[in-house]
């Protein structure tokens, strides 16, 4: 029976490998059919199936997940980036930029919004300065993945292996992992990281065009006014001094200065407090105006700027639309319809004249701010058509953003000192910002990722399996025999390295899964310290660059980015291998001296 065992053992485990690398099907559900049939077959008991959901690393996960959703539906990460990237001029100096704060933002937060969010602002920065997003996006990945190391929470995969180390029985009495414990190797490689981007990724990656630039260039090009106020930063500033199409992505079309229209603009004209300006542009970089921080308003706005959440939305005038002819300053947007009109584009035909004093027409196109009663309103509409949601904008009140910013990473530093555990810091967090509606409570269950709590489960089973049968300790004793006569800092690389191939061509939850038990076993065997083993395999599963599938948010740009395996490999296996050499060295150093 013991025989039989050990033998499903291994043919589970080799289920989920190649269902996961041929994706035949998902990962939870792969994962639910090998616990199954360990139940099934009786290697597992129903009670240690189940004892993973009790997990307390799990919910650590779940809770960090909303509170990085939370962040998102706020919008205050978006706010914060609008104002520090849109300035950069240089490749070099973006790339700064954006790996500093991506990096040091993901140690403490969910990566994968983080990249979301930033991924905009890197296609409108490329598109305005003709450099190419292949060169920025997958670096944009590797600092979220570098960051993502340094702490314990700053990755899933992190939180995964302390869960495992929480709940394994094969070395009784082991510390869970802290906070910092992943620090020591985990900055300075973030720093290489960051100095090997630097040198290498312009050469590297190639300069291809995005699945994002194939859509933009078929974007409508639009009429938008805007108005220099007062205490405006460009006032005084030359037309090639305020560098508008670099920094807004829009084309000057005419200057209005009281009675007198400029078309033919000189590159010295000098900006003037109330001058009107009349650009051309995508709906994009339109809505990007709403945030303008150097002093370009919008006049057709209004008050509509003081909203607390708003969205962009382009709606089209029907053929038997009762608005034809009708001049816009006639419509009353504001009242009708809770909008205000922001932008026309009328197929290429060049507009003359205040955007208020054109006479609509079937088939125009126009962007509006929309205020919260606007779908409301225009249900049933026949008048116009509504095309699109641009964008959603939010604008949090203060009290919020020191609330979710402050009360995280409060729990974080209370956890860190060993005041007040993770978990009941953010449950209270998560209370807090709920009493105060800091966001709306109903959403939040809505994105709560329970196929990762179902892997992260079923995971912790697959492990007890796999100690209980024995086939932890035959694989360990493989890799031992292997790789010990080397010494033991080549049994960490073996260990590394095996980690590192499963996690990038199947999943890193998967690879810790099915490594963590065999890691620990082999400490345990030898006698060792088994801090550096659990560590060496989460460093391992959580820093993959040489697949786009081997990480979430390489995944999220491989696309966007126009990229092939190839550019992954070429760029990744010098930085997989860089920080194989010196995770090992760190470890080695502070564990087997």
């Amino acid at each position: 029976m013991e025989y039989f065992d050990v033998v499903l053992v291994f043919l589970v485990i080799a289920f989920i490998l190649v269902s996961l690398y041929k994706e035949l099907m998902g990962a939870a559900f792969t994962f639910f059919i090998a616990v199954m049939v360990l139940g099934v077959s009786g290697i597992l008991t129903p009670k240690e199936i189940l004892s993973g959901f009790a997990n307390e690393q799990i919910a650590v996960i779940i809770m960090l997940l909303l509170l990085g959703d939370a962040i998102r539906q706020t919008s205050v990460i978006e706010i914060f980036f609008a104002r520090i990237f849109p300035r950069s001029s240089s490749y070099k100096g973006f790339l700064v930029r954006m790996m500093l704060w991506v990096g040091g933002f993901s140690a403490f937060l969910n990566n994968t919004p983080l990249v979301a969010v930033m991924m905009p602002y890197v296609h409108q920065w490329s598109k305005r300065n003709n450099i190419s997003p292949s060169k920025l996006l997958i670096p944009l990945s590797y600092a979220a993945i570098l960051g993502g190391c340094v702490t314990l929470i700053g990755t899933s995969t992190n939180l995964i292996v302390n869960g495992m180390v929480v709940d394994q029985t094969i070395i009784p009495n082991m510390k869970p992992l802290e906070m910092f414990d992943f620090f020591w190797v985990g900055f300075p490689l973030l720093v290489i990281g960051f100095v090997y981007l630097y040198f290498f990724s312009y050469k590297m990656l190639p300069d291809r065009k995005s699945a994002m630039d194939n859509f933009t260039d078929c974007d409508r090009k639009y009429l938008v006014e805007a108005e220099i106020r007062k205490n405006s930063k460009l006032i005084g500033l030359s037309i090639k001094e305020a560098d508008l199409k670099s920094s807004h992505g829009l084309i000057l079309v005419e200057i209005c200065r009281g009675k007198h229209t400029f078309q033919v603009i000189d590159q010295e004209f000098v900006l003037r407090d109330g001058d009107q300006l009349r650009f051309a542009g995508d709906h994009t970089n339109i809505a990007n105006l709403l945030s303008d921080s150097n002093g370009l308003t919008l006049p057709s706005v209004g008050m509509m700027s003081k909203l607390k959440r708003s969205q962009v939305v382009e709606i089209v005038i029907s053929h038997n639309s009762t608005l034809i002819s009708k001049e816009v300053k006639e419509i009353y947007f504001r009242g009708k319809y809770d909008s205000a009109l922001l932008a026309l584009h009328r197929n290429g035909e060049r507009i003359v004249g205040k955007l208020d004093d054109v006479k609509l027409k079937a088939g125009d196109v126009l962007l509006l701010l929309a205020g919260e009663n606007f779908m409301s309103r225009v249900q049933g509409e026949i008048d116009f058509y509504l095309i699109s949601q641009v964008r959603e904008l939010r604008k949090p009140e203060k009290y919020k953003i020191w609330l979710l910013f402050g009360g995280t990473l409060m729990a974080i530093f209370l956890a860190a000192i060993k005041l007040v555990p993770l978990f009941l810091g953010l449950l209270i967090v998560l209370g807090m910002i709920n009493l105060l509606k800091v966001v709306n409570a109903k959403d939040l269950p809505k994105n709560i990722d329970y196929n990762l709590g179902v892997i992260i489960a079923l995971s912790l089973a697959l492990g007890t399996a796999m100690i209980k049968t024995g086939v932890a300790g035959m694989i360990a004793n493989f890799v031992i025999s292997v790789f010990l006569p080397f010494g033991r800092v080549s049994l960490l690389f073996g260990i590394y390295l095996i980690t590192s191939l499963l996690a990038a061509y199947i999943t890193n939850k998967a690879a810790v899964a099915i490594l963590f038990p065999i890691s620990l076993t082999a400490a345990k065997n030898l006698g060792l310290d088994p801090t550096p083993f659990a560590l060496v395999v989460s460093f391992a599963a959580a820093a993959n660059f040489i697949t786009p599938i081997g990480y979430q948010t390489n995944l999220m740009v491989y696309g966007p980015g126009g990229y092939n395996f190839k550019d992954f490999f070429k760029i990744g296996w010098p930085l997989t291998l860089i920080y194989m050499v010196v995770t090992v060295a760190i470890l080695s150093f502070m564990y087997f001296r």
